[in-house]
């Protein structure tokens, strides 16, 4: 199941310089947004998106190094979905979230996982992929 959601800040929050779009931390309503293709459930109230961090000078996964659960809460979750069935979207999730400030830990990034499903099936270049691998490593 294909999903777009969308983490977007409630109404007027008080918290308003708080609100910033992940990862280029510019301020808007909207806090986060994520592709989903996974079959997991999509997020209810009392869910917190993950803030992604770089808290050192590698380039790990594009530049951030760590993550945590954010200070924003879904409050609530509105779901939208097409009339025309398409193979591209099944679903639209707008989850109002508050501000409400946790100390989450910060978490280190694990490690990359990459699989035949990450070249969308294309066995070809999976394995071009993983023979790069193996010549960079000589």
């Amino acid at each position: 199941m294909r999903k777009y959601i969308i983490f977007q800040a409630q109404g007027e929050d008080p918290q308003w310089r708080e609100r910033k779009l992940q990862p280029s931390g510019s301020l808007t309503w909207t806090i986060a947004e994520h592709w989903d293709s996974s079959d997991e459930p999509l997020p209810e109230p009392g869910y917190r998106p993950p803030e992604f961090l770089k808290l050192d000078d590698s380039d790990s996964l594009g530049g951030k190094t760590h993550y945590r659960q954010s200070d924003w809460e879904v409050v609530r979750v509105e779901v939208y979905t097409p009339e025309i069935p398409t193979s591209e979207l099944d679903a639209i999730a707008i989850c109002y979230c508050e501000y409400a400030p946790i100390d989450a830990p910060l978490e280190p990034m694990p490690e990359r996982q990459v699989s035949l499903d990450s070249f969308g099936g294309n066995q070809n270049a999976y394995r071009e992929w993983l023979e790069s691998l193996e010549t960079a490593e000589v």
